[in-house]
């Protein structure tokens, strides 16, 4: 149980990313990500519809630590702490295993690929619920549909190119024609034709996503509603760096470190 006025319940049940592949020894999961962290004036919004989630889809937990939501309703102040108050990721790449003997490949090809990249903002603008490839898992995410799109696609394509390098799987699959370039997810979270960045705020077990799209188509229209013609953004923050993670072993690939 959650000790009033603590975290260590939190604490002690940190948890890790989902994997969709067994260990084995000396395999190491690798993820490549975009680190993002909410602003602060943004979280009680937000917050207020992750409550309202949470009253009307039963079974929904914090991501990456094993705490059901509905066991902070009472305390606003710790739900915002633990499910607004951390990292969050955008993949670049799927979470593969790779071998021992493939990580300095890995990470010098990754920096060669990205070393050059520009400051820009990343618009978070729709709420989304994604359904993992064995339907094992139900998402409910914030999706990047606008500003920065373009320059997260680049950098899916370029984790891409190395990921084919070493035998791995692709991401998005690219094709280019004409003028136009065309990108299949291959994630595990997400199939469609597009890049659909996002960062994963909730989860639960199972295919719930008919229930939890329900509560969500509803939060947009209201979005709609209150911004007008075209969706409002819920937050902005800037790209600032790159990471791959390699088991417990993390690299920075460009950019500076930290908010």
């Amino acid at each position: 149980m959650i000790i009033s006025g603590t975290f260590d319940y939190l604490e002690r049940n940190s948890g890790s990313r989902i994997r969709s592949f067994p260990h084995i020894e000396g395999n190491y999961a690798l993820h490549v990500y975009i680190p993002v962290f909410i602003p602060s004036e943004r979280k009680k919004e937000l917050i207020q519809f992750l409550k309202k989630a949470t009253s009307l889809v039963q079974g929904l937990h914090v991501v990456d630590i094993d705490v059901p939501l509905h066991m902070l309703l009472k305390d606003e102040e710790k739900m915002v702490q633990a499910a607004l108050g951390r990292e969050f990721h955008i993949s670049l790449g799927r979470t593969v295993p790779i071998r021992v003997h493939q990580i300095d490949s890995v990470v010098a090809m990754l920096r060669q690929k990205l070393q050059f990249q520009k400051r820009y903002l990343i618009d978070f603008n729709k709420w989304e619920v994604f359904v993992n490839d064995d339907k094992t898992r139900t998402f409910l995410s914030i999706e990047n549909t606008t500003g920065g799109l373009a320059e997260i696609t680049k950098q899916i394509q370029a984790v891409n190119e190395v990921y084919k390098l070493h035998n791995l799987p692709e991401f998005y699959k690219v094709r280019v024609h004409r003028d136009y370039r065309f990108i299949s997810c291959q994630c595990n979270v997400c199939k469609r034709r597009d890049p659909r960045p996002h960062i994963s705020i909730a989860w639960a077990v199972g295919d719930i996503s008919q229930s939890l799209k329900r509560v969500v188509e509803g939060e947009m229209k209201r979005h709609i509603n209150v911004g007008g013609l075209s969706m409002r953004s819920m937050f902005t923050c800037k790209f600032s760096n790159i990471v791959c993670k390699v088991g417990n072993k993390t690299y920075n690939i460009c950019g500076s470190q930290g908010q």
